[in-house]
């Protein structure tokens, strides 16, 4: 056998499924018997090994010094550097501490963001059966090639994408990797030319899935990274760059313009004091103050604490942010795109619509769980139904495989999904699978065929007779049947019969539910060979209709509304059918009733510019690809829109990672998706993620307040130094003041102040914009006023005690009054519109006990010698300190009173607007 060209497998895996099994056999050089070991060790050789390559790895070094691509970051070392050669060592080693500090809190939460390409890993199977020199062996997947034939059967892992040669009652399932959460009929008949969805390609199948029941043989299309998930692999590489959040592009902006500020005012003054015949040393110490006196040392720190802090938090909410800048990008969403199986509903199948004896029953409970029952007419079904429920539950308890287990508190299901549904709701209604199984048992069984859209099993009943058990496509199993069972008994079926029962079937099927009938017939003594579908499936009594969908989680709509007031929109992006995806998109009200979905084949005909103006009308995406969902989130980015994406499945993940922020359900998302991930919902409710939306609002907002708290006193002590150089007064305060200020009389209280609690109004604002500055217009006002104030009334005190007495008191009486100032104002600064009288001191009792234990120290300082040559201050008397705190507070009561007088204009103005 000769070697095959190596070949793009993942570019022509489309075509697969339009080519007969020996026409692909004859392309990839292969055979029913499959290869002979030596053709396959030479195509190994030549194609490489069957895994999923690992993409480069950051180091850790690598993203130690990633914390420190701030420019802010890089200001603060530069202080540093020259507060040492200058031989300020206490002021070097301050602000280096502190620029190390960050790295290391930065560093421990990224330490494990680049697992998500190697998780992929443990999809594979670490076995394969194939057929090499015409026997069946086990080998490791890693040595499957293109050609070999693999030999499937329930329970294996496909270890490569494969096109179907056989297929005997073959179901996989492939939620992880389409989304669907109904097990997959598989057939290996030809399917018609031209594009299939991915969920819709009937005859391959895929790494990564799983065999439900049946048994099957195909011949490797496409391995490792050509197989579609290595194109998930592929994509989620390319989607691995990480853009830096809205924050850190802000704070970067803001960094930016307080250097070029910065040197603009340095350099100036320099002149001037050249001009002057000022002593250049002097005039480079009184430079290197000023640059102390505009960076805003606690910064970093503080925004850093602030959105550690806000981890916390929204890990009591049940959510858990592995990136801490992603806390913030949580806050600014504008819009949520979500995964529907899993994700907005529990992922399991469900009966919800019986219909038995001619009367139709609910069936309340989600999942695989055995809570909940069957209700009629809202109430619990009781006596007079019972009877008929039971038989029903015999029936669809009897013709089924599946078996139910608890893991970890949770219920799964071992075997077909749907068959799990049924086990469920015949539990619910009353039936015994175990007794069942003791005293009906199993004689033969026929599996389920896409041919004949049936499947029975035949069991011995107590009598010693046979009866078979069938469930299947409720329109064919109708033209099988020719009695029916009623409460009354068994009858002959008319045709009125039929016509209902079809009528019920399309209204179950209207509402996206998935309908399977089920019906009996009892037979003679027969060995299970004379059994054949022909002889059983015929003159059958006919019992009942189930319906089964994936629920919607109870919480989803109620979250979605909460979506809506915030001013972000939801998006429904699934792998799923149109139909059930707009059904469900309908009742949690994503969509409205005149919505339609659009499907991955449509998606692939539009342009990507085309789909940049469109995408803000489309709500529901349906039978799309992992490549799909990649393009939906790039085109939503290019609108200037923070997206998020939430999901569960490896098809998830490219669009996790390429989202603003990625989410993924902790209890059902794979391990490739949670390591894709930005945060984890853990109880994978989506009303969590509204929650943890909420939580990221609160912290961007403490995070403005306090940076406009932290600049107000920056700008203070600026203005106050320009001021003194320009007039030609002695430096009013030393790098040390300023520093002190910076870390301690205003650090402190600024990292209290972005604990504060969240504004319960805050859901009630639309999303910023993108582009939308930290630095507003009125947030510079309010800065430059407040730093005016500060810088008065400092200047003021400076000014008096120069002519009173010595630099050295000037500078101590300055430096003290400055401090009054900044420590009264962080209580004002808790609110731009609230007075400080009308915020609760004990909602944010941290603040109260640091302003309590800083006004102490500056107290202490200005009578203790220690201390007094740290801070290099003179003694102040404890009436001139009084006297400076009431100086102190006249900043803070001309804010409140402007607080005060603005809130009376915009309700007068609010007031005018409605009348």
């Amino acid at each position: 056998m000769t070697s095959v060209p190596a070949i793009d497998t993942h570019q022509k895996s489309k075509d697969w499924h339009s080519q007969s099994a020996e026409d692909v056999l004859t392309q990839l050089g292969s055979s029913a018997n499959g290869l002979s070991a030596q053709e396959a060790a030479q195509r190994l050789e030549a194609d490489g090994s069957n895994e999923i390559k690992e993409g480069k790895r950051i180091s850790p070094v690598q993203i130690f010094l990633g914390q420190f691509k701030s420019i802010l970051i890089w200001i603060l070392i530069a202080a540093g550097i020259i507060s040492g050669v200058l031989g300020e060592m206490v002021d070097a080693i301050a602000i280096l501490a502190i620029v190390v500090l960050n790295a290391v809190i930065g560093f421990y939460q990224e330490f494990n963001a680049e697992k998500s390409i190697a998780a992929l890993k443990k999809m594979t199977a670490p076995q394969a059966k194939v057929r090499r020199d015409g026997q069946v062996t086990s080998i490791p997947a890693s040595g499957i090639v293109a050609g070999d034939i693999l030999t499937l059967e329930a329970g294996d892992l496909v270890a490569a994408d494969a096109r179907l040669m056989e297929a005997a009652s073959l179901k996989c399932v492939e939620s992880a990797l389409t989304g669907e959460s109904e097990s997959v009929v598989k057939e290996f008949t030809l399917l018609e030319a031209g594009e299939v969805a991915l969920g819709d390609r009937k005859n391959m199948i895929f790494m990564g899935t799983s065999i439900a029941s049946g048994t099957g043989q195909a011949v490797v299309v496409a391995t490792a990274m050509n197989t579609e998930l290595g194109h998930i692999a592929s994509l989620m590489e390319e989607a691995g760059a990480e853009p830096s959040t809205p924050l850190q592009q802000k704070l970067d902006s803001f960094g930016r313009i307080l250097v070029w500020v910065t040197l603009g005012i340095v350099v100036l003054l320099f002149v001037l004091g050249l001009l002057r015949g000022t002593d250049p040393m002097e005039l480079f110490m009184t430079s290197v103050s000023l640059a102390v006196a505009a960076v805003p040392e606690g910064l970093p720190a503080v925004v850093t604490v602030a959105l550690a802090l806000g981890v916390l938090r929204m890990s009591r909410r049940r959510a858990l942010v592995r990136k801490l800048p992603a806390v913030e990008t949580l806050g600014s969403t504008s819009v949520i795109c979500t995964d529907k199986t899993g994700t907005l509903t529990v992922g399991e199948m469900t009966a919800r619509r019986l219909y038995v004896s001619g009367q139709t029953y609910e069936v309340s409970g989600e999942g695989y769980g055995p809570d909940g029952e069957v209700r009629f007419d809202g109430k619990k079904a009781e006596a007079p139904h019972m009877a008929a429920l039971l038989e029903f539950a015999t029936v669809i308890l009897a013709c089924n495989n599946s078996h139910l287990t608890q893991e970890e508190g949770a219920w799964k299901v071992v075997g077909d999904p749907t068959e799990g549904a049924l086990l469920v709701a015949g539990i619910k209604a009353g039936g015994d699978r175990e007794a069942i199984e003791k005293e009906l048992p199993k004689h033969h069984e026929i599996p389920f065929d896409s041919d004949r859209k049936l499947s029975a099993v035949i069991r011995k009943m107590s009598n010693g007779k046979l009866r078979a058990f069938i469930n299947g496509a409720p329109d064919v199993l109708l033209n099988r049947c020719m009695s029916l069972y009623t409460s009354d008994g068994i009858r002959p079926m008319t045709d009125e019969d039929r016509q209902n029962i079809l009528s019920q079937n399309t209204a179950m099927a209207q509402q996206a539910l998935r309908v399977l009938g089920s019906a009996y017939r009892d037979l003679e003594n027969a060995s299970p060979a004379e059994l054949t579908s022909d002889m059983v499936e015929k003159d059958l009594v006919f019992m009942g209709l189930s319906g089964m969908y994936d629920p919607p989680r109870q919480q989803a709509k109620d979250a979605i509304e909460k979506c809506r007031a915030a001013g972000i929109q939801v998006v429904m992006i699934t792998g799923d059918h149109p139909d059930t995806a707009t059904a469900i998109a309908h009742e949690i009200g994503i969509a409205s009733a005149e919505d339609k979905s659009i499907t991955g084949i449509e998606l692939n005909k539009i342009s990507e510019d085309d789909l940049r103006k469109r995408v803000s009308t489309i709500t529901v995406y349906a039978r799309v690809t992992a490549e799909h969902k990649l393009r939906i989130i790039r085109a939503w980015k290019a609108n200037d829109a923070v997206v998020a994406m939430t999901g569960d499945g490896v098809n998830d993940a490219p669009a996790i990672k390429g989202a603003d922020i990625g989410i993924v359900m902790g209890k059902s998302g794979t391990e490739v998706t949670k390591q894709a991930a930005d945060m984890i919902i853990t109880d994978d409710n989506f009303a969590t993620i509204v929650a943890a939306v909420e939580e990221g609002r609160g912290i961007y907002d403490n995070i403005r307040k306090t940076l406009q708290y932290l600049l107000a006193g920056n700008t203070g002590e600026l203005l106050l130094m320009t001021a003194c150089v320009i007039i030609g007064l002695p430096t009013p305060l030393l790098p040390i003041h300023l520093l002190w200020i910076n870390l301690v009389t205003d650090g402190l209280p600024a990292l209290c102040l972005a604990t504060d609690p969240i504004d319960p109004d805050v859901m009630k604002r639309r999303p910023r914009r993108q582009s939308e500055r930290i630095t507003s217009r009125g947030f510079l006002r309010t800065m430059a006023f407040t730093g005016f104030l500060t810088a008065g009334v400092a200047f003021g005190v400076y000014y008096y005690m120069l002519q009173a007495g010595t630099t050295e008191t000037a500078r101590s009486y300055a430096f003290a009054v400055l401090v009054f100032a900044e420590l009264l104002r962080s209580f004002g600064a808790r609110s731009e519109t609230k007075p400080v009288w009308r915020i609760s001191l004990f909602t944010n009792i941290n603040l109260v006990l640091v302003v309590a234990i800083s006004f102490g120290l500056q107290v202490w300082s200005q009578h203790n010698a220690t201390l007094g040559r740290f801070l290099k201050t003179t003694t102040i008397s404890f009436t001139d300190g009084l006297l400076l705190l009431a100086l102190g507070a006249i900043p803070l009561l001309v804010l409140e009173i402007v607080k005060v007088i603005r809130n009376g204009w915009m309700a007068k103005q609010s007031a005018n607007q409605e009348a």
